[in-house]
């Protein structure tokens, strides 16, 4: 019968082996610690008279640089020195030849060219005064997001210069639903929508850049125009009364968008200005939606605002430029080749301006 063989135990042999490892890998760092305690670290008897030695040439050197640095000094000295004399020499000759100058020894051609030169700049000066009262200048103050500069191409700058601004309901928002959604909102919210306030800074801007002796007049139009300062209605108004100026602008952040938009009845306004307008900023966001009088439907199709858009361009006096400042709008694919032909008409300019503008 054979013996019974002995339970063989693979936990005890893998932890011998793992003590064994370890011990051994203790033994190997200790003998590799106490081999680099050993070693020594010898430095050359003359350390330090060679450190010496490359201390004295550096402060040699630097003194050397400090010699030719005084000596550059002194040699600049006498060169101004010199100048500052030979200066003086000059100044006293002129002084001694302009004394000894009499009017009977100038040439007379000389005397001439000044002449044609002092009318030379007489002609210059009026012709600053005349821009001076024609080009814009910062009446106003304006400070947009940024230190940014737009090239517009617009005509700025006019002696009588009319501000229309699209007040209608479109001008809530540049998306249909959020125009509906917004329309049920308090006036404050009205108000403060995006595209409303991006208005109310166009017009900032452009009132900034008045020139200071121009006159001006901001209508408001949707559904009738009419100014944004009353009792001003046919009048112009001056630049130069910067307190009035600023109350149309307050008003103007008043104005609570609603109703539906004329563009005739804001050109029709044009024509009741004696003496006429000479520049015209127009802002909107797209065609009319309606005319002179309410329509009898409430749906207004994209071929009918064409023709409101038509029928209000033939009430637009000739020979003034128009500056359309067109805002997004959804749905409208027409309205900037329409308002980009009354700028090519009538010599002004179209601008579809960032959201983020001015």
């Amino acid at each position: 019968m054979r013996p019974k063989k002995k339970n063989f135990s693979a936990i005890s042999l893998s932890f011998l082996d793992v003590m064994s490892c370890g011990f051994g890998a203790f033994i190997l760092l200790f003998l590799i610690i106490k081999d680099q305690a050993n070693v020594a670290y010898d430095l050359p008897e003359n350390y330090l008279e060679i450190e010496i030695s490359t201390l004295e040439s550096e402060i040699e050197a630097a003194n050397n640089r400090l010699q030719l640095v005084s000596q550059s000094y002194a040699s600049t000295s006498t060169i101004i020195l010199n100048l500052e004399r030979q200066l003086t020499d000059s100044q006293n000759k002129f002084k001694s030849s302009k004394n000894s100058l009499s009017r009977s020894q100038l040439d007379p051609d000389a005397i001439e060219a000044l002449r044609q030169k002092v009318e030379n700049m007489k002609s210059e000066r009026e012709r600053l005064a005349r821009d001076y009262d024609t080009k814009p200048s910062d009446v106003r103050t304006f400070t947009g997001d940024g230190d940014r500069e737009y090239l517009t191409g617009m005509q700025l700058g006019g002696q009588r210069i009319l501000i229309l601004v699209d007040h209608s309901a479109s001008m809530l928002d540049k998306s249909i639903v959020n125009i509906l959604r917004r329309r049920n909102m308090n006036n404050l919210q009205k108000r403060k929508s995006k595209k409303w306030q991006q208005a109310i800074a166009t017009v900032d801007w452009i009132t900034a850049r008045f020139p200071e002796k121009s006159s001006y007049q901001i209508y408001g139009f949707s559904e009738i125009s009419a100014p944004v300062l009353p009792n001003t209605e046919k009048k112009w108004l001056k630049v130069a009364n910067i307190r009035q100026l600023e109350m149309a602008f307050d008003n103007m952040r008043k104005i609570v968008p609603s109703g539906g938009s004329s563009l005739e009845n804001a050109f029709l306004a044009i024509a009741s200005f004696n003496p006429p307008p000479d520049n015209i900023y127009l802002i909107t966001d797209g065609l009319p939606t309606l005319g002179s009088s309410k329509p009898t439907s409430t749906v207004v199709s994209g071929k009918q605002r064409l023709k409101l858009f038509e029928s209000a361009v033939e009430n637009l006096p000739s020979g003034i430029p128009v500056n359309t400042i067109l805002l997004p709008m959804e749905g409208d694919p027409l309205a900037p080749w329409a308002f980009w032909g009354i700028a090519a008409v009538t010599k002004g300019s179209f601008l579809s301006p960032a959201s983020d503008w001015p």
